[in-house]
């Protein structure tokens, strides 16, 4: 009897201990399906979006050069002229009249010029046989010469009573499209009197001026001696409008002013940009996409691939090469529409996941498949086939 209890014990020791082992042997980690892209280098234009205003390729204010009554408008306030093409014209009654008078007094001028050559021309040949004397000779020489000059004061007197009268047509300096008149026909205007009779500007091209800040120029050019980004002087400027819509002609960056606003601690940018319907006129507010610099060997990951904790640090899962999870910290500086730019913690070449995540931890097994390829740019989107690289949009001082 007891042998049989004892052997009754002993099989259910080894039944607990056979289940025991079935419970503490756990099943093999399936391996969860995951969406990843792989990362690759790319040239990518970095790229700032600046305020700015619009104003005229050249600006001309019209103002009399002599005195007048205005006797007629000569253009259509509003409207396009030419180059010398005539504005106003002034009662010039008193600069014909000066014009008849240097022209009476050349004609004397000239009369007294031929009576002293004759007299120089008799006694040059009456000194030779002692007729008249040196004395008198060397004076009516004299006298020829004085002559030809108050034919040459004559002449010019003339000239310039001839610019009086031209001036009396007040004429466009420049092309363009002219504003309104502030004189009308009979007013009395004088020359170089400081109110400017209309103005004229040439609108085509116009000139858009931007504001750059200092802080933005010094990491742009420590960016550009150091070799990480290379030099986008000739890169097309993108003009949004103030409805945000995106103006179809590009612009091209002209110069960069030489000294700083003390007050703002800015510098001025200006670029020339075609105008050919006067969309643009002066004085509107825009934006222009400037490029910053060319990173050639540029990293984009997307942004839901890049995770942020409560103390604002980010990391990135990544696939390696056993198919296994590991999280990278990465360091990222702004966004390129649905992707950061990469500065540090990934590479080319890297597998990033992007869906599946609340599947996943670090060691665990997945099997990856790649991300399908993103969609085609938007009409008007600036792409990488027109820039020759992405344009990278700055984040504004809102956003950093």
């Amino acid at each position: 009897m007891l042998k049989k209890k004892a052997l009754v014990s002993l099989l259910l020791a080894s039944a607990l201990l056979t289940a025991c082992g079935e419970e503490a042997a756990a099943p093999p980690m399936m391996a969860a399906q995951v969406t990843v892209v792989t990362l690759k280098a790319e040239p990518v234009t970095l790229t700032r979006e600046l305020p700015g205003r619009t104003s005229p390729f050249k600006v001309a204010e019209v103002r009399p050069q002599v005195n007048g009554i205005v006797k007629q408008q000569l253009f259509r306030e509003g409207g396009l002229v030419d180059a010398n093409q005539p504005l106003y014209q002034l009662d010039d009654a008193t600069y014909r009249a000066d014009v008849d008078s240097a022209k009476a007094s050349l004609q004397r001028a000239e009369a007294a010029l031929n009576v002293s050559r004759l007299n120089a021309e008799r006694t040059a040949d009456l000194v030779t046989t002692g007729a008249v004397s040196k004395q008198d000779n060397d004076s009516a020489q004299a006298t020829l010469q004085q002559a030809r000059a108050d034919v040459a004061a004559a002449k010019a007197a003339l000239q310039r009573s001839r610019i009086q009268l031209e001036y009396a047509r007040i004429s466009a300096p420049i092309s363009g499209r002219i504003g309104k008149s502030a004189v009308t026909q009979g007013a009395l205007v004088t020359a170089n009197q400081s109110a400017a009779l209309a103005t004229v500007q040439q609108l085509d091209p116009i000139y858009v001026d931007v504001t750059q800040s200092t802080a933005e120029l010094l990491e742009l050019r420590k960016a550009l001696d150091a070799g990480t980004v290379s030099d986008t002087t000739d890169l097309p400027v993108t003009i949004l409008l103030e409805d945000g819509s995106e103006y179809e002609h590009r612009g091209k960056l002209e110069f960069a002013e030489a000294s700083v606003d003390p007050s703002t601690g800015s510098v001025l940018l200006r670029v020339r940009v075609p105008n050919p319907d006067s969309m643009l006129l002066p004085g509107m507010y825009v934006r222009a996409v400037v490029g910053r610099g060319v990173r050639e060997q540029a990293i984009l990951v997307p942004q839901q691939g890049i995770a942020r904790d409560p103390k604002g640090s980010t990391s990135a899962m990544v696939v390696t090469g056993e198919n296994k999870v590991a999280q990278r910290s990465v360091q990222v500086s702004r966004t390129i529409g649905d992707k950061w730019l990469v500065e540090g913690g990934l590479e080319a070449g890297d597998r990033v996941i992007v869906e599946g995540l609340q599947k996943i931890r670090p060691g665990a097994p997945v099997q990856a498949a790649e991300a399908e390829a993103p969609a085609a740019p938007a009409a008007g989107e600036v792409t990488a086939g027109e820039a020759k690289a992405k344009q990278v949009q700055a984040p504004t001082a809102d956003e950093s």
